[in-house]
């Protein structure tokens, strides 16, 4: 779909006259190129145009985002007065929630929009708008920046969210594995997210997981989301191929350091990657250990040794374990550098927003937008470009020297030796349609064959699919939606249907611990059964077409079984209704103000009113149709032979309605009772065709009836009537 159609069918109404006018600047850029070619007045008044629609998406945005934050301050100075009503805050931060990404999704559409109308412009026109524009954009109307602004508020609100959820309680820590690692082992998934969907995916776990402040003691701002590191390899990229072969024993070694650097914040954590590794019985696992910045030549250089790095480790009164491995990585990391002749080559960029309880590292998941592939320095006096700050989209930049990623990357990563599986929550979002995994991704690996296209022996396999659209069909009930009182649901759910807990899983894991969120438990209990993730509840989708649905239970009425004629039945698929104690789940309990007690299976309920409303709507298109063939049979029978085609037509019409009413009828209860999208519930053809069929019999009745309107008409008439009498 060209992104012109694209751009219809997602504005949002209210909000039309804020858009931009791309379809229109585009019809106008191409009507003066064929009219009467490109001139300097064009240029100048289609470069005023593009200011002007610049400036009034800018300012629609960030008043939008000064709204949002005023009502999150809002919410949080609630939860300061007293009484503290905990759970209509949570339900006012989730409203604000959904605003923040429907604001996300206008920005990225309109950022989108910008950067094809400049590419279409110079394309057409030979011309190079796209620097000017940018540096405008960099000065006056920085909107490609604005996404800091929606990570630090979405942030802001899980905080909020968690605090909430802990009914102002301090999260409890005991925890705590991996709080003090220099090796992790972990298992690690990769997938690729679009960027009009990185705001909802990000809002869907924050309901699991809170947002892992790397720095608690100060408050959060857009640097603290920075990461960059810098990737060392050989002139013959032997650590590049390695690693893309997944050889045993294959390294990755990087320098990383999180926000700005200053001397308030110099730690450069010396980090390396092995594949199978041989002192871990063939287990992958990352090292690492800290330097500060002015450690880090002298350590390259091997003027500063592993010896000295574990001198001072003790001097600082650090635990003779740590300082062990410390010596042991830093040891193999400088042997590497200087035995393989390694130089820095590659800057990895992102904003990263990780998701994880507090001192528990069993269970991380980390969002990195703003992915940059940057070119290192050849300078053997300094391991780093300094002129490349953390100030993304780095247009300063030469563009032989940059890449920029145009998706964000999702990590999940488990700590399977302690145990940890994969939450069912996580499960179903990983397979669902918001995001595209993409098995062993590698950001050096992408970046340097990116960078360096041929100089590197080997290209990894997801740059043949690079170009491709990610996006996918649409799931029921896995996303933000609303339901048809307009009420926000999270994968089909309302919010305090989120903080459901396994009951059985509490007292065997946590000790009835009510300081956890939902990322603690393990929910693997619930395979082969049916989880209570995949009940359905009612919403209305008005928006999309089509919309792809996940496997469901068996259906019961002669409909569903018609429509499901010939798909084989899982021996997981369980009924809606069933009087099988075995197929029952046990009911979670709600909230920590909810009785801790074991009750009956929820089922899905919906409400009556929705099934009569359907009704009404079928009785009304009965009476319509019973009205017509009223008419219809008063032609027939009372009428001339223009009169009885005319009601004859009248009758096949009220018949056809009468069908497509009940087949309608049937269809809306069908999808009521099971929740699959088989069409959408407003009728968007039926009244069009019926005021079409109708104006069309009138028009066949007006030509049929035209000689009657002429005076010769009227003449034979009486010629007729008089002439009978003779007869």
């Amino acid at each position: 779909m060209k992104f012109g159609e694209l751009l219809k069918t997602k504005i949002f109404e209210p909000w039309r006259s804020s858009y931009l006018e791309y379809n229109e600047l585009k019809i106008e850029l191409k009507r003066r190129q064929l009219d009467h070619g490109w001139t300097a007045q064009d240029e100048t008044e289609f470069n005023r145009k593009v200011e002007s629609e610049l400036a009034k998406v800018y300012q629609f945005i960030e008043r939008g985002l000064d709204a949002l934050v005023q009502r999150t301050e809002r919410a949080a100075a609630s939860l300061h007065t007293i009484p503290i009503h905990y759970d209509a805050t949570a339900d006012s931060l989730t409203e604000i929630l959904f605003d923040v990404n429907d604001l996300a999704k206008f920005h990225q559409l309109n950022l989108t929009g910008f950067e094809k109308l400049i590419k279409k412009h110079d394309r057409w026109t030979q011309l190079n708008l796209r620097t000017q524009f940018y540096q405008l954009m960099s000065q006056q109307w920085p909107l490609d920046k604005l996404s800091l602004r929606f990570d630090v508020l979405v942030i802001k609100i899980s905080e909020l969210h968690d605090t909430c959820h802990l009914r102002g309680q301090p999260r409890a820590q005991q925890y705590a594995q991996g709080g003090d690692q220099t090796a992790f082992e972990r298992a690690t998934g990769k997938y690729w997210i679009h960027p009009d969907n990185i705001t909802e995916v990000k809002s869907i776990i924050l309901f699991h997981l809170p947002v892992h402040m790397f720095n608690q003691k100060k408050h959060y701002e857009e640097s603290d989301m920075a990461v960059s590191s810098v990737y060392f390899d050989n002139p013959e990229y032997d650590l590049y191929s390695e690693r893309l072969a997944r050889d045993e024993g294959a390294e990755s070694i990087r320098l990383r350091w999180y926000g700005a650097l200053s001397e308030q914040n110099d730690s450069i954590y010396v980090e390396r990657k092995t594949h199978k590794a041989a002192w871990l019985e063939g287990k992958s696992v990352k090292d690492r250990f800290r330097l500060k910045e002015s450690q880090v030549s002298s350590y390259l250089s091997g003027k500063y040794t592993a010896d000295q790095l574990a001198q001072d480790l003790r001097a600082a009164n650090k635990k003779e374990k740590m300082v062990e491995e410390c010596h042991f990585v830093a040891k193999g990391v400088q042997d590497s550098v200087k035995d393989r002749h390694l130089k820095p080559v590659c800057r990895v960029f992102y904003n990263r927003t990780a998701f994880q309880l507090p001192g528990d590292q069993r269970l991380r998941i980390s969002l990195d937008s703003n992915l940059t592939f940057i070119k290192e320095s050849s300078n053997k006096e300094h391991w780093r470009r300094e002129e490349v700050g953390i100030d993304y989209p780095f247009r300063y930049v030469p563009e032989k020297d940059i890449s920029r990623f145009p998706y964000a990357v999702l990590e999940t990563k488990l700590q399977t030796h302690l145990g940890q599986e994969s939450p069912a929550w996580l499960s179903s979002l990983i397979d669902s349609h918001l995001v595209h995994e993409v098995p062993r991704f590698s950001k050096y690996l992408h970046g340097a064959s990116m960078l360096f296209n041929a100089k590197v022996p080997f290209h990894p396999y997801w740059l043949e699919d690079f170009d491709l659209d990610i996006r996918k069909a649409p799931i029921t009930n896995v996303g933000l939606s609303r339901s048809m009182s307009f009420k926000p649901l999270v994968n089909g759910h309302h919010r305090q249907s989120l903080l459901l807990l396994h009951e059985s899983q509490t007292k065997k894991e946590m000790g009835l611990n009510k300081s956890k969120g939902l990322g603690d438990f393990n929910f693997t209990s619930l395979i082969g059964k049916k989880p209570k993730a995949d009940r359905p509840h009612l919403s209305i989708n008005l928006l999309e077409d089509s919309v792809q649905t996940p496997q469901s239970a068996v259906p019961r009425d002669v409909l569903s079984r018609i429509w499901n004629y010939g798909t084989p039945r899982s021996a997981s698929a369980l009924p809606f209704f069933s009087n099988s104690k075995k197929e029952d789940l046990d009911l979670l309990p709600r909230t920590k103000s909810s009785p801790e007690r074991i009750t009956r299976v929820q089922t899905k309920k919906i409400e009556p009113k929705t099934f009569f409303a359907n009704e009404r709507t079928f009785i009304s298109w009965l009476q319509f149709c019973a009205l017509l063939l009223t008419v219809a049979l008063n032609l027939l029978n009372n009428g001339d032979y223009i009169s009885r085609i005319i009601g004859a037509v009248f009758i096949i019409i009220a018949s056809l309605l009468s069908i497509y009413a009940l087949a309608r009828y049937q269809i809306r209860s069908y999808q009521l009772r099971t929740n699959k999208m088989i069409l959408r519930y407003d009728d968007v053809w039926g009244p069009s065709v019926l005021c079409i069929l109708l104006v069309t019999a009138l028009c066949i009745n007006f030509y049929l009836r035209a000689d009657s309107l002429s005076s010769s008409y009227e003449a034979v008439q009486t010629v007729s009537a008089t002439a009978v009498p003779a007869l």
